[in-house]
């Protein structure tokens, strides 16, 4: 394959008119793209915070092997490459002449792509993190199960869900103002929430999910402020939720979990998840350019 196969645009429709069949053929594996194109085609570019994704797809004699999105000035998601196809993505992106800050795939995918970005510019990389993606298999509530109901987030709840938000984020480490100005331009704003309450009322823990979208829906973010922790609540709401998108109609359901996380890693394979992949992301630093060796 040559870096000419690889084909750019910045419009969503027209990027799922040739595209979507392959990414809907692996929904699980493709969440993260299925999910980012299904909030720009019902919100717009603007609900991204910033201006809209550069798309890419790999195709050949019609057939399209991968894809790719990036936003300006971020780093790049990709869906799985053979190293020779991330060589051609690199050569292709290198000839952009854009900067890269870092690029997040699965695990060989990644690791090719950063191989081949360094033989191509110079630039080093680094690990940033390691996630492994679940699949539900069967659920299974925990035992004992705590008491309390689960109870959809709505509008009054919007302060409390933002500031709950705001600690998620700070917990991983993700550097983004949430506050009501900002709230429709993060990640978090087209999600479904649900609370799990004690049976007085009070919100103990939170679960979000993404819309459905090929058969798909993925779970995202929960939290359970530190305080509350170590009581079932986490484990509670994501059963809720996972729940609630088998009834809705998902065939598949899907989470991400910090590899660095114990904690959250057995309480997920507990209740029935079951890891089929590892993804990271890799930081890429410039190389620094060779003294001339005039004084």
């Amino acid at each position: 394959m040559r870096p000419d196969d690889w084909h750019l645009t910045e419009d969503v429709e027209d990027f799922l008119a040739r595209a979507g069949d392959f990414l809907r053929s692996r929904p699980a594996l493709h969440t993260m793209p299925l999910t980012l194109t299904e909030k720009l085609r019902a919100l717009g570019p603007a609900a991204s915070g910033t201006r809209g994704p550069v798309f890419g797809r790999l195709e050949r004699d019609g057939e399209v092997h991968a894809t790719f999105h990036r936003f300006p000035s971020r780093g790049l998601s990709v869906t799985s490459l053979t190293p020779e196809q991330a060589d051609t993505l690199a050569a292709r992106l290198v000839a952009l002449g854009r900067p890269l800050p870092y690029v997040s795939a699965d695990h060989g995918t990644a690791t090719a792509f950063a191989e081949a970005w360094r033989r191509h510019t110079g630039a080093t990389s680094t690990l940033r993190v390691r996630l492994h993606l679940y699949r539900l298999g069967t659920l299974t509530p925990p035992e004992p199960f705590p008491e309390g109901r689960g109870r959809l987030v709505g509008e009054q709840d919007h302060e409390h869900l933002m500031r709950w938000c705001r600690e998620f984020a700070a917990d991983v480490g993700e550097a983004v103002t949430i506050d009501a100005a900002s709230w429709e331009g993060t990640r978090f704003a087209e999600k479904r929430y649900t609370y799990w309450e004690t049976p007085d009322g009070t919100p103990v823990s939170m679960a979000g999910v993404n819309p459905l979208v090929a058969g798909q829906v993925r779970v995202d973010p929960v939290y359970t402020p530190a305080h509350l922790r170590g009581r079932g609540y986490a484990a509670a709401v994501t059963v809720e939720v996972s729940r609630a998108a088998l009834a809705a109609g998902a065939e598949e359901v899907v989470l991400f979990t910090n590899s660095a996380n114990p904690t959250s890693n057995a309480l997920y394979q507990r209740l029935g998840y079951e890891r089929i992949t590892d993804f990271v992301v890799y930081d890429f630093t410039a190389a620094e350019p060779e003294a001339s060796g005039l004084a």
